[in-house]
């Protein structure tokens, strides 16, 4: 499989010179195997991703952890969307209350939006993420809720023998008095066990925390803590502070100590090999 990122930051995009080689955009990227595509999350950066990644006829498949804006803030501007004939399939978080297209719904429509659902050139089919394992073209998928405020999904993605974990924005410390919990009260853990490549959230320093707790973000710290005892080879850091810049993400990674588990600042642009 093949990885790249479109948007790596959490909360609202960061243009600027001092966000040029992590990138600006919110949270979006793209994996790849056998000529499929999987669409992960659909910040500001899918827009970009559509443009250069969607081929003229495939079918799309978007999976949302959840529905935050900076999450699906580039939906309504994604191309395929006002393409005559394509097929989108967007998968996201179930809910008690309401369908995943009518949640969608509040922002693609007026007054948020000008253009509604129904009113797109696209053909758009909405589903609920099942708890089962599920595939989509060479992708086997599995989901689970994970701790952050509203309902919010992980995702395991196999492929070729070979797992992805992407837990974006996570809190996975909330309520623990002293570090991660074990075992199976660790959340997401069954989700990220023994992946490949694990993608977490690492929003906060340590000092931001203290005045953040249950705001649903973790620290890079604690991030490879998690990685560490879910057995993940290799750890990208994600949801990136939008304040923080290309310097002090670069000195946020340096602080690691991890001389047994690769760690890297996830960057927009870049292609990584699963």
């Amino acid at each position: 499989m093949d990885l790249t990122f479109y948007g790596v930051r959490g909360s609202f995009p960061s243009p600027g010179q001092d966000f040029v080689r992590f990138g600006g955009n919110t949270s979006s990227a793209i994996l790849r195997h056998e000529g499929r595509l999987l669409f992960l999350d659909a910040g500001t950066g899918i827009v970009r991703a559509g443009e250069i990644e969607a081929g003229p006829h495939e079918r799309i498949d978007i999976l949302l952890t959840h529905l935050h804006m900076d999450h699906v803030q580039g939906l309504g501007f994604f191309g395929p969307l006002f393409q005559p004939g394509r097929e989108v399939h967007i998968w996201g978080p179930p809910s008690t209350t309401h369908s995943l297209r009518k949640r969608l719904g509040r922002y693609l429509s007026p007054p948020l939006f000008p253009v509604r659902f129904n009113e797109l050139p696209a053909k758009v089919i909405c589903h609920d993420a099942s708890w089962d394992r599920w595939e989509i073209g060479p992708f086997s998928i599995n989901a689970q809720l994970i701790i952050h405020p509203g309902p919010t999904l992980g995702f395991r993605i196999e492929a070729a023998g070979k797992v992805v974990a992407f837990l974006p924005d996570h809190e996975p410390q909330l309520g623990c008095i002293k570090g991660l919990p074990e075992g199976r009260w660790l959340s997401g853990a069954a989700l990220a066990k023994d992946a490949d490549l694990l993608i977490h959230d690492a929003q906060y320093t340590h000092s931001e925390y203290q005045t953040r707790v249950g705001w649903g973000h973790c620290t890079p710290e604690l991030a490879l803590d998690y990685a560490r005892k879910v057995g993940a080879k290799r750890l990208l850091l994600d949801s990136h502070e939008p304040t923080r810049s290309d310097d002090d993400l670069d000195a946020l990674v340096a602080q690691l100590n991890s001389p047994e588990l690769p760690v890297q600042a996830a960057a927009e642009g870049l292609v990584y090999k699963v």
